[in-house]
């Protein structure tokens, strides 16, 4: 009867200690990601505009990469940005793929519209990754593309609608100026 008790006792004392480790890592996860999401406003949002992906392409940097991150391979119309890899981003952090990604350049992020491609930008960012998004995406890199199409479908949705808006600006803190970045 007492051994059956001791074990007991064991048994619920090492339940009692994962989920306590369990919920520390959860801790220290949800602190490393905020430690990084902190960062944002200063560093711009992790963002470059086409302008200067293309600058880099045509100067033939070499501290840069490209990841067409977008869940069609390799997307839309068949074309990427020259030179580009191809990892949807649902797979980018899967061991296999994080192997091709450099720690030591930036890692540019690119979809349809500039808002999947932020999904594993944070997490690439916490694993050591310098990684970053072209704003709104492959919409903002090719004439007449699909992702422009959707966004404009959007826009004119919004003013046809005129979708309500709660003034939030009454006694709310000045919003922080947004670094100054080059165009899109």
């Amino acid at each position: 009867m007492i051994k059956k008790s001791v074990r007991i006792a064991l048994v619920l004392s090492l339940v009692l200690l994962l989920i306590s480790s369990a919920s520390a890592a959860g801790d220290d996860m949800a602190k490393k990601l905020n430690d990084v999401l902190m960062k944002g406003p200063a560093e711009g949002h992790w963002q470059v505009g086409a302008d200067d992906v293309d600058a880099w392409i045509k100067a033939k940097k070499t501290d840069f990469v490209v990841v067409d991150v977008r869940p069609t391979p390799p997307g839309q119309g068949g074309k990427r940005i020259p030179g580009a890899m191809y990892i949807p981003y649902n797979e980018i952090l899967k061991p296999d793929n994080l192997k091709k990604l450099p720690k030591d350049k930036k890692v540019i992020l690119v979809c349809v519209t500039g808002q999947t491609q932020n999904l594993p930008v944070i997490a690439l960012r916490a694993l050591g990754y310098n990684a970053m998004t072209m704003r709104f995406g492959m919409a903002a890199w090719q004439k007449g593309y699909l992702g422009a199409d959707l966004m404009k479908k959007a826009i004119d949705n919004a003013a046809a609608k005129n979708f309500p808006l709660e003034d939030v600006t009454a006694g709310a803190p000045a919003a922080p100026a947004a670094p100054k970045k080059s165009g899109y």
